[in-house]
């Protein structure tokens, strides 16, 4: 039988290494003029479509709504997304970028995809999947121990 401590000490190494992945990403989006919050906003609208509003982005990446609208406010203001209430829920507004947001939002995506792309291939396909299934096990196993909702079984 494996000793608690060497669990911990396995547990405390994924929390260094979480906390690196976020300084990583931090890093990334200062250095391109972004906080890490601008960077994940403007991540969502990208991929997001024609259906992206502050609610689904507020929800999916786990940022407090009030950071998604100053976001919002801060891109509207330099021009690029434009905002337009649903017609079903007016309090609910849809994003979309206008030609300068689109432009903006290309270039630093594919930066952002092309440095993601570069750790992936060096890390090699299986070892990535393995670390996609290994996560995803991990979050099925924590949400098991009631550390979360069972969404990961979905």
């Amino acid at each position: 039988m494996i000793d608690n401590a060497v669990f911990m000490e396995q547990l405390n190494k994924y929390y260094a290494v979480w906390q690196e992945y976020n300084y990583v990403y931090e890093e990334w989006a200062k250095a391109h003029g972004l906080s890490v919050n601008s960077l994940l906003v403007l991540c969502a609208v990208h991929d997001g479509g024609n259906g992206c509003t502050q609610k689904k982005i507020s929800q999916r990446w786990l940022i407090p709504k009030q950071t998604v609208n100053m976001v919002f406010k801060d891109f509207e203001r330099r021009g690029l997304v434009k905002l337009s209430p649903l017609s079903a829920d007016k309090r609910n507004k849809v994003i979309r970028f206008t030609k300068a947001g689109e432009e903006y939002a290309d270039a630093i995506i594919s930066e952002l995809r092309k440095a993601e792309l570069f750790a992936v291939e060096e890390i090699g396909i299986e070892r990535m999947k393995q670390l996609n299934e290994n996560m995803a096990l991990f979050v099925k196993l924590f949400g098991k121990a009631g550390g979360g909702s069972d969404e990961a079984d979905a």
